[in-house]
C-alpha cells in the first residue's frame, strides 16, 4: 500500500515529461543568469525553436532593452533568497511582441544554498490570474507611453503594445478640426489591407450612424461587440464591409479617447482569423481594460499634441529668427547651410524642453560686395536661448552696417550682451540671485572681400572652422581664441580682448563653420560618448572624402559624420571661394577739379569693357562724377591747419631792452594772425604775408627769418577710384584721406550745389560711407539689368 504523497510504481514519470505538459513557461538559470533549461511551453511563449538559448544569458529570451535593468534586478534579488514578480516585454524571433508575467524563485541545493533562479512565466491577459495581469499590463503601457512626447511615436507605441498580444487589428482615429482622420492602422503579422478597403493612415474617416465606433464617441464610453456574427453594423463603405467579412472579424471593442472632457478621437481593437487564439472573443473584462487603456492613451495623445504645438511654435519662431532656407547669391562665394534641432526629450536638470536652441549663423551683405559671415552659439536651450539668439542676430546685422573691423564689431556686441541682465522676482521675494547674469555666447565674425580674397575675422571663444585647400582638410589658424561674449559681467573689471586677424584665401578654398553640437556628447554603441577630438576627427575624415564635391554635399557629410542622436542643436555653414578672378579696375588721382573728367573717362572705359548697356553706363558715369566732385571740393576746401613756428634768435642779437643774449630767446609766431610770444611774453604783429609781418614788433630783415621759418607746402591730396563688377551689380568706391563722412544736404532753390549726394541717394540701389585706416570710402551700388 502506498502512503500519501508516494506515487505508484507504474506512475513514476521523468520530470521532463511533467514539465512539458504545463501551460506555463519554466526557465531555469544558473548563478550567472545563463539559461540551463526551458520547457516546451517556454519555446512556444518566447518564440525559439530548440535549445539554442541553452548556455546563453537570460536576455536571449528576447527581453526588450528597456527591461534589461529589470532582469538584472530580478537575478540579484532572487540570488539573495528573495521572490520576484513582474512584467516583461519580450521580442520574438518573428518580430512580434509579447508581454509576459514572470514569477521568480531561488533554485536551492539540498544544503540550502542558492544555486540559481527558476522563472515561471505566462502570457499576460491569457491566464487565470487576469486581474493581476491587468495591473502588470497597465503598468507596462504607462511606462511606454511616458517615454514619448512625439505624437507619431506615442501612437506607434500604443499599437506595438496591443498588437498582436491583445488584438489582430488596431485603429486610432483623431480629430483635426471637425474632421476625423485615421492616424494608426496596425495589423498582426504585418498584414496590410488592400487599397480602397479600410481607410489608410492620413485618410478622413466617417462612421455611419449605429456603427460601434460612432456609438463609443456619442456615448463617451467603451462599446463591446462580443460576437460580430450575431450583430450587423453598417460599414463606412461596401468595400470595407466585404473585407471585414473576408477577414472573419469575430469581436470588436471601441473606446473613446477623452481627456478633460474633450473628445480627441476613438480607438478600436478587433480579433479575426489573422491569428489563432484559444478564445477569439472579447468579454466585459476586456472592455473595461481597453477603457482604462484608452484613458491613458488619451492623456498621452493630449500631452503629445500640446508638446507638438509648442514645438512647432518654437521651431517656427526660431526659423523666422534664422536666415531663410536658401542662402543668398553672392559674388565670388558658394554657400550652403544646415540647421538641425536636437531631439526634444532632454532634461539636463531643466525639465522637458523643446528642440530649439541658441545656435545661429548669418550672411550679411556689406558695402562694395564685401560679405559679413557669422557663426555662434548661445548657452543653453529652449525659448530663452532662441530669443537671445534672435536679438544677437539683429544687433550684429545692425552693427555690421557700420563697416568697422570685426574686432570692433565683437567689442560692441560684447557690450550689448552685457546689458542683457534683468531682475527676476522669485516666489520667495528678492534675493542675491535675482539678477540674471548675461548669457554666454561664442561666435566668430568674418568679413570677406571676394575681389581681393582677403578674410578678416575676430573670434569670441568659438571653435575654429575647418579649411579645405586643394582637397586637404585642416583648420583655419586662430592666433587668439578670445573670450566669450558676456563673460565679463557688469561690475567686473578688466577688458575682454578681441584680436583682429587677416588671411588670404586661395581660389577654390572652402571653410566649414559649425557649432559645438556637432561634436559634443555623441553616443557610441556601447553607451559611452565620443570625445570632442574623436568627433572632430570623424568630421574631418568625412569632409576629406567629399572635399572636391559641392558645398551641399560637404554640409551633409559633416552632419552625418558622427553617428548617434545629437544632444544639442547644430548649425553648419559651408563657404567656398571662387576659382576665377573677379573684374575690378582701380586708379589713384590727384584731388584737382580737372581729374573729375579723367575719373569719369576711366569709369566709362571700364563699363564698356564689361559690356554694360549705354543707358546703364551713362547713369553710372554720372554718379561717379558726382561722388568724385564731392571728394575734390571737400579736399580743396579743407581748412589749412594753424602753423606755429619756433624762430630761434641768434646769439648777440638784441633782446628785450637791447641787451645782448648769450642764448637765443624762444620766439613763437602764429603766421595766420600775426601773434606770438617771446620768452613767454605775448606780442602782436601784422599778418605774415610770406615776406614780413605787417606792423609788427619784429621784422624779417632784422632777424633774417626767411631762412628759418621752415614753411612747408601742404602735401598734394589724392583720391582713389575703384570699380567692381559682380554678376548682378557694379560697385563704385572713392577713397580719400578726409576723415569727415559725407551727408545729404537740403539745397535751396537758388543754391548752385549741394545736390550731388541727393542724386546718388535717389538713383543708386544703395550707397554709404565707411571709415578706413587712413580716411574714408564713399561707395554706391547699381544693378546690372540684362
Amino acid at each position: 500500500m502506498n502512503h500519501w504523497g508516494e506515487a505508484p510504481d507504474e506512475a513514476h514519470l521523468p520530470p521532463e515529461t511533467v514539465l512539458n505538459q504545463m501551460e506555463m513557461a519554466v526557465i531555469v538559470c544558473d548563478r550567472f543568469s545563463n539559461v540551463i533549461y526551458g520547457n516546451a511551453f517556454a519555446r512556444q511563449l518566447f518564440g525559439f525553436g530548440g535549445d539554442e538559448i541553452i548556455g546563453h544569458s537570460i536576455l536571449s529570451l528576447g527581453i526588450a532593452e528597456e527591461d534589461h535593468e529589470q532582469a538584472t534586478e530580478l537575478a540579484k534579488h532572487v540570488l539573495k533568497g528573495g521572490v520576484w514578480e513582474g512584467t516583461f516585454c519580450n521580442l520574438r524571433i518573428d518580430g512580434t511582441t509579447v508581454y509576459t508575467r514572470a514569477h521568480a524563485v531561488p533554485l536551492r541545493h539540498p544544503s540550502g544554498a542558492v544555486d540559481g533562479v527558476v522563472i515561471f512565466a505566462r502570457e499576460a491577459l491569457r491566464s487565470n490570474q487576469r486581474e493581476q495581469d491587468r495591473y502588470g499590463l497597465m503598468e507596462r503601457i504607462g511606462e511606454r507611453l511616458a517615454g514619448s512626447l512625439e505624437l507619431e511615436s506615442t501612437l506607434r507605441r500604443v499599437a506595438d503594445t496591443l498588437v498582436p498580444q491583445f488584438a489582430d487589428h488596431c485603429f486610432i482615429d483623431l480629430y483635426s478640426g471637425d474632421r476625423l482622420y485615421r492616424r494608426v492602422s496596425r495589423h498582426a503579422g504585418n498584414w496590410e489591407p488592400p487599397p480602397g478597403t479600410w481607410a489608410e493612415v492620413g485618410d478622413p474617416v466617417h462612421y455611419p450612424p449605429g456603427h460601434f465606433s460612432e456609438k463609443a464617441m456619442s456615448r463617451r464610453d467603451a462599446v463591446l461587440v462580443e460576437d460580430m456574427l450575431q450583430h450587423r453594423f453598417s460599414a463606412p463603405n461596401e468595400s470595407s464591409q466585404r473585407l471585414g467579412d473576408a477577414m472573419g472579424i469575430t469581436s470588436v471593442i471601441s473606446a473613446p479617447l477623452l481627456v478633460r472632457g474633450e473628445l480627441l478621437g476613438v480607438m478600436s481593437l478587433a480579433l479575426s482569423n489573422l491569428s489563432k487564439r484559444p478564445d477569439p472573443h472579447y468579454d466585459g473584462f476586456d472592455r473595461d481594460l481597453l477603457g482604462a487603456i484608452a484613458s491613458r492613451v488619451a492623456l498621452a495623445v493630449d500631452n503629445a499634441l500640446l508638446f507638438e504645438e509648442e514645438r512647432d511654435t518654437a521651431l517656427a519662431f526660431q526659423k523666422h529668427l534664422l536666415p531663410g532656407d536658401r542662402p543668398p547669391r553672392l559674388d565670388g562665394l558658394q554657400i550652403a547651410w544646415r540647421y538641425e534641432p536636437a531631439r526634444p526629450l532632454e532634461a539636463h536638470g531643466h525639465g522637458i524642453q523643446t528642440q530649439v536652441g541658441g545656435d545661429w549663423y548669418d550672411v550679411i551683405p556689406l558695402s562694395a560686395g564685401r560679405v559679413g559671415l557669422v557663426i555662434g552659439d548661445v548657452e543653453g536651450r529652449g525659448a530663452r536661448a532662441a530669443a537671445v539668439m534672435g536679438q544677437l542676430r539683429a544687433a550684429l546685422r545692425a552693427f555690421a552696417q557700420d563697416d568697422k573691423p570685426p574686432a570692433d564689431i565683437l567689442r560692441k556686441l560684447d557690450e550689448w550682451v552685457r546689458t542683457m541682465t534683468r531682475p527676476e522676482r522669485m516666489r520667495s521675494g528678492w534675493n542675491s540671485d535675482d539678477l540674471v547674469r548675461p548669457p554666454l555666447v561664442s561666435c566668430t565674425y568674418f568679413v570677406y572681400d571676394a575681389w581681393s580674397r582677403v578674410l578678416e575675422f575676430a573670434n569670441a571663444g568659438h571653435d575654429p572652422p575647418m579649411l579645405i585647400v586643394d582637397g586637404e582638410v585642416g583648420e583655419l589658424p586662430f592666433e587668439s581664441q578670445g573670450g566669450m561674449l558676456g563673460l565679463r559681467a557688469p561690475g567686473m573689471g578688466g577688458e575682454i580682448l578681441f584680436n583682429e586677424e587677416t588671411t588670404e584665401l586661395k581660389p577654390g578654398s572652402t571653410l566649414v563653420l559649425y557649432t559645438d553640437g556637432l561634436i559634443d556628447r555623441r553616443p557610441k554603441d556601447d553607451g559611452d560618448y565620443y570625445t570632442r577630438e574623436e568627433s572632430r576627427e570623424r568630421v574631418r575624415a568625412a569632409v576629406a572624402k567629399v572635399a572636391r564635391s559641392g558645398v551641399e554635399t560637404i554640409a551633409n557629410a559633416a552632419y552625418e559624420a558622427v553617428p548617434g542622436d545629437i544632444d544639442d542643436d547644430v548649425a553648419i555653414v559651408v563657404i567656398r571661394t571662387a576659382g576665377d578672378e573677379l573684374a575690378v579696375e582701380e586708379r589713384t588721382f590727384t584731388a584737382e577739379p580737372i581729374m573729375v573728367s579723367e575719373a569719369r573717362r576711366m569709369a566709362a572705359d571700364a563699363f564698356a569693357s564689361w559690356g554694360m548697356l549705354d543707358e546703364q553706363s551713362e547713369l553710372a558715369c554720372l554718379l561717379v562724377s558726382e561722388v568724385v566732385t564731392n571728394v575734390v571740393l571737400h579736399a580743396t576746401a579743407t581748412p589749412a591747419p594753424r602753423r606755429e613756428m619756433v624762430v630761434p634768435v641768434p646769439a648777440g642779437q638784441p633782446g628785450r631792452g637791447g641787451e645782448p643774449l648769450g642764448a637765443p630767446p624762444a620766439v613763437q609766431f602764429n603766421t595766420d594772425f600775426g601773434t606770438g610770444t617771446l620768452d613767454g611774453d605775448p606780442f602782436e604783429t601784422g599778418p605774415y604775408d610770406g615776406n614780413s609781418f605787417d606792423g609788427g614788433a619784429f621784422d624779417e630783415d632784422d632777424w633774417n627769418l626767411g631762412a628759418d621759418l621752415g614753411r612747408r607746402e601742404p602735401p598734394t591730396k589724392e583720391f582713389r577710384l575703384r570699380l567692381r563688377r559682380g554678376a548682378d551689380a557694379i560697385w563704385v568706391e572713392v577713397f580719400d584721406s578726409d576723415m569727415r563722412l559725407p551727408r545729404i544736404r537740403s539745397a535751396g532753390e537758388t543754391d548752385e550745389g549741394g545736390r550731388g549726394l541727393y542724386l546718388v541717394d535717389q538713383l543708386a540701389t544703395r550707397w554709404g560711407a565707411r571709415p578706413t585706416s587712413d580716411g574714408k570710402a564713399v561707395w554706391f551700388e547699381l544693378p546690372l539689368t540684362p
